[in-house]
């Protein structure tokens, strides 16, 4: 029979796939006699099962679990709604993953009508016990009924409003008797029956929700964000309660073992006397900082101080700690590895390598790597900042500078920000919640008036690399108003205003931004990471100023310089509209000639960027609709210069229209249809090239690419045209200068007849933007309308343009490398779509064998950190 239900003290930290991440810890923290509430967990397995069939506990399942329960029962010496001394259970979501706040908890579970008068008795402390039943009734019917948080929300305003009273501890037990009848209506009207009595019923339903909430969209959100695969599950943890409501000696807390945002040394955290845990995640109340527990509580804080010491060096990494304080008793409820900025990755990870606690290969693997990301967001212009007028200051719960327009809903900020209008946003409410992740996610700073350095709107925020202020009491939000009072202004939707999430202050208006520099730990940990990777990092860059930027952060040349770039400026587009509306060869020659002298400068001014390292230039590849005009002032502007009227002009613009632009006339097409193309840009590559080797002496090989080729012979025709001038010039400057000619591998035909391709190209470079198009058959452009629905129907859990789909995609991939290497063993192969640098999508790279990844200049460092990670976990 299957083992689905672990006791605590039957796991340890080895069963993280089987038990989760709470669940494997808790149980490791068991084995090492940690204070811990004991309890059980149902495994991910158990999660699986659970939707294979059909979402339903199987008879197996369900009797596992009531076996684990009786023996909780047994070791605390109380039993489930016993009348008199009730046993009370958390029950929590614990995927492999650390996803905070995006899966449910349900807490004080096993209470009714009448073990609450028990528990009451028992305790001595009716206002305690009430508290948790009303707690309880409303974590439920949210959780596992999806009865609206809101609803009971309403209803502790209005009691307390009745009373008089400001905060949820100032009401009495008669007022939370009160709370809890008409907590039972609300659950009544929106469900038709009485909420549930038997506590049985309450666990099993309960365990359901957690499994459902795996599935949830916020968590799937997540999941598509963070590479979270769908069929791992989440393990479900039964915990005996321990109470921090239970008056003044108590208390819950979140505590780290160092400053999750700067990485520094030292316990970092914040609790809250006479409260439960959501209270504190929640930011319903602005806890106190964790220092201040020496003075209220001495004992407890030693003891508190020792352990979490302790549990950093068992683990040897930074802890995220859960605890409660009950009555003057320390329990820890979890301990994880802690989320942290990048900054603080990078400083923990070079710390606790010179502490001797890690190896330099385990601190390379300990950075995510997207994470990177957030060490290259902007900060404030230093002379912008000293003009700008401070309205306010909170918490700095996530670090960076953002100054965007104020939106007040999630579903606002999406539309306006990444992803939507491309506005910059600042997402400002009372509290986040996990249902806010995308309104999150498409702004560039969010702002909160409740919370604290651990609720809910700082973690997120900080593992997004999203600017955050948290906890800014003195602001007055009318959310349905959609303004918000603060340093005696009022703002409305669309206003501007800036936050720096380093030093907690709110600025009026918005405030410049500059880009941000990088260096010490930084360099120590990519010097690492050059040193274990075997992949290349080379950056897509069309200009001198990306090219100068991109080595600054470490790359090693140019895998994708796409031309059709350079002819956009102002000065150039007439020439090449020109060039498109020629009607002879000769015509299209002078044009062209035109154009010559701006590409050969731009490639000049590349090389001495590069300074020796390689650079593969991709040949025109886009429809020549791209560069016509649609303006009519520009269409006459053109029509005078060339001499032709107006409706000749527009005529042969109409006539460029295409009506599947991916697969028209572009790419290598363009060369087989006007080869003077070809002939100027091999003209302007090589004149470059050997110039620059000239003048600076460095070792220039010139690689040129011919995009979009799915046939042998339409390639040595474009090839045969490239290396008939490149030979010429050669002969007119007196060099003898090797160059490459290769292709884009884009189409899925080039990639089933790459080793006869590999007959004429001396390398391949995967164009997987396009490849990933032409296989799924969608449109990028287009995709973004009709992929929600996929996520939520299960149908994909990535976007296969922002992750390569290694099934198929990526199977296309490793034939062509494997055909083309047998055709040429020396063929050199890289990537150069947005592919190029995510962290998934480079692993696959290193274990199909390819010499280098390519990809915009600010994710280089990503692709490096990436690149030696695949190789340490691919030994």
């Amino acid at each position: 029979m299957a083992k689905w239900v672990y006791k605590f003290q039957e796991g340890n930290a080895s069963m993280r796939n089987l038990l989760g991440g709470k669940g494997c810890n808790l149980a490791e923290m068991t084995g090492l006699g940690m204070p811990i509430p004991q309890g059980f967990t149902v495994t991910t397995e158990a999660c699986t099962e659970y939707y294979n069939c059909g979402k339903k506990i199987s008879d197996e399942i369900q009797t596992q679990i009531f076996d684990a329960l009786k023996w909780l029962e047994e070791y605390n010496g109380k039993k489930l709604g016993d009348v008199e001394d009730p046993l009370l259970v958390s029950v929590r979501s614990g995927a492999r993953a650390s996803m905070p706040g995006m899966m449910d908890t349900i807490l004080n579970l096993g209470l009714n009508d009448v073990s609450v008068e028990g528990f009451a008795k028992k305790t001595g402390n009716p206002r305690f016990a009430y508290d948790s039943y009303r707690r309880f009734i409303q974590m439920f019917s949210d959780v596992v009924m999806e009865v609206p948080k809101s609803h009971f929300e309403k209803i502790i305003d209005e009691i307390k409003a009745e009373k008089g009273v400001t905060y949820d501890v100032e009401l009495t037990a008669d007022d939370l008797k009160e709370l809890i009848v008409r907590f039972k209506k609300v659950y009544f009207d929106a469900m038709g029956s009485e909420f549930p009595q038997d506590p049985t019923v309450q666990l099993m339903e309960a365990v359901k929700a957690v499994f459902r909430s795996w599935d949830n969209p916020r968590a799937i959100v997540y999941r598509r964000m963070n590479d979270i695969p769908g069929d791992w599950g989440t393990a479900v943890n039964v915990q005996t309660m321990v109470f921090g409501n239970k008056g003044e000696t108590s208390g819950t807390g979140v505590a780290f073992t160092r400053n999750p945002s700067t990485g520094a040394k030292g316990i970092f955290g914040e609790y809250l006397l006479n409260a439960q845990g959501e209270d504190v995640v929640a930011g319903v109340r602005t806890p106190q900082p964790i220092s201040t527990l020496e003075q209220a509580m001495p004992e407890v804080y030693k003891q508190f101080m020792d352990l979490a010491t302790n549990l950093e060096n068992h683990f040897h990494d930074m802890q995220d700690m859960e605890f409660t304080i009950e009555e003057g008793k320390l329990y820890f409820l979890q301990t994880r590895n802690g989320k942290r900025t990048a900054p603080a990755a990078i400083k923990i990870a070079c710390d606790l390598v010179d502490e001797g606690q890690i190896t330099p290969e385990e601190a390379v693997c300990r950075i995510e790597a997207k994470s990177l990301d957030q060490l290259l967001h902007p900060t404030f212009d230093t002379a912008a900042l000293k003009a700008g007028e401070v309205i306010g200051s909170a918490l700095p719960a996530s670090p960076g500078a953002a100054a965007g327009k104020v939106y007040f809903t999630a579903d606002e900020a999406k539309a306006a920000g990444k992803g939507g209008r491309g506005e910059r946003v600042i997402l400002v409410r009372l509290e986040t919640s996990p249902e806010d992740i995308e309104g999150m996610h498409a702004s560039q700073g969010i702002l909160t008036v409740r919370g604290g350095m651990t609720s809910h709107a700082a973690v997120v925020a900080r593992g997004m690399g999203t600017c955050c202020v948290s906890g800014c009491g003195e602001i007055k939000i009318d959310e349905e108003a959609k303004t918000f009072e603060l340093g005696g202004y009022t703002f409305h939707e669309g206003d501007y205003i800036s936050l720096d999430g380093t030093t907690g202050k709110i600025y009026k208006g918005d405030i410049k931004t500059v880009e941000a520099s990088v260096g010490g730990d930084f360099g120590r940990v990519m010097a690492w990471a050059d040193q274990f990777r075997k992949l290349s990092v080379r950056t897509n860059a069309d200009t001198p100023a990306d090219t100068l930027n991109a080595v600054r952060l470490g790359a090693e040349g140019i895998g994708l310089c796409r031309t059709e770039h350079m002819f956009f400026g102002e000065d150039r587009i007439p020439k090449i509209r020109k060039m498109i509306l020629s009607k002879t060869v000769e015509q299209r020659e002078a044009a062209l000639a035109e154009l010559l002298q701006f590409q050969k400068a731009d490639f000049k001014a590349m090389y001495e960027a590069l300074e020796g390292r390689p650079m593969t230039v991709r040949y025109l590849d886009p429809p020549l609709h791209e560069f016509v005009p649609t303006d009519p002032e520009d269409i006459a502007a053109l029509a005078k210069d060339m001499n032709l009227t107006v409706e000749e002009v527009k005529a042969t613009c109409d006539s460029l229209h295409e009506f599947n632009p991916m697969m028209g006339h572009r790419g290598c097409r363009l060369a087989v249809t006007y080869p003077e193309i070809a002939k100027m840009q091999t003209r302007a590559v090589m004149e470059a090239a050997i110039e620059v080797a000239q003048e600076k002496g460095y070792d220039i090989v010139p690689e040129i690419m011919i995009p979009l080729v799915g046939e042998k012979k339409e390639l040595k025709f474009v090839k045969d045209v490239v290396v008939e001038v490149a030979e010429q010039v050669k002969k007119e400057k007196n060099s003898d200068m090797q160059y490459h000619i290769g292709t884009m591998i884009e189409i899925p035909r080039a990639a089933l007849t790459a080793d006869k391709i590999a007959e004429e190209a001396e390398f391949f470079s995967f164009g997987t933007n396009d490849l990933t198009q032409m296989t799924f058959g969608f449109s990028r452009d287009d995709a973004g309308k009709f992929l929600d629905s996929y996520y939520k129907a299960k149908i994909y859990e990535s976007d296969p343009f922002a992750r390569l789909d290694q099934e198929g995609v990526g199977q296309l991939v490793k034939m062509a490398v494997e055909k083309g290497r047998a055709t040429r063993p020396n063929l050199k192969c890289g990537i150069c779509g947005e592919h190029g640098g995510d962290p998934s999508s480079v692993e696959f790279c290193h274990k199909v064998g390819l010499n280098y990844v390519s990809c915009s200049p600010f994710r280089v460092p990503i692709a490096r950190l990436a690149a030696a990670q695949a190789a340490l976990n691919n030994k």
